[in-house]
């Protein structure tokens, strides 16, 4: 008698674990919060407004006067940005509005996207 109730056992914690692991594999389609996809799709809606105070050429740098980096779970203020793409410095002059993504690059905040309004 045990050793059917142990088989009982046994075969309930084997259907129990196999089904969970089939519904796991049925997920693949959903967003996760952290997954990539989500944040590539996220971040193009996410762009941050502010204006442009100053563009350092020689250094491929814009300090944007900005309001809140909801990615990066800043506030508003003025800072120095690096730029992904140099092509990026002659879209903007002092005075521009924008909107952009600013994204934590190996350590170095940096406009990854910039639109200028």
């Amino acid at each position: 008698m045990k050793k059917v109730f142990a088989s009982i056992v046994v075969g309930l914690a084997l259907a129990c674990s196999v089904s969970a692991f089939a519904a796991a594999g049925d997920m693949g389609n959903m967003p996760m919060s952290g997954s990539s996809a989500n944040k590539t799709s996220s971040t193009a809606a996410n762009m941050s407004h502010g204006e442009v105070k100053k563009v350092d050429t020689s250094s491929g740098k814009l300090t944007i006067k900005h309001g809140p980096l909801e990615n990066l779970g800043m506030e508003g203020m003025t800072m120095v940005f690096r730029v992904k793409e140099p092509s990026m410095i002659s879209q903007v002059k002092a005075g521009d509005k924008i909107d952009f993504v600013a994204e934590d690059l190996n350590g170095a905040l940096t406009v990854t996207k910039l639109q200028v309004q």
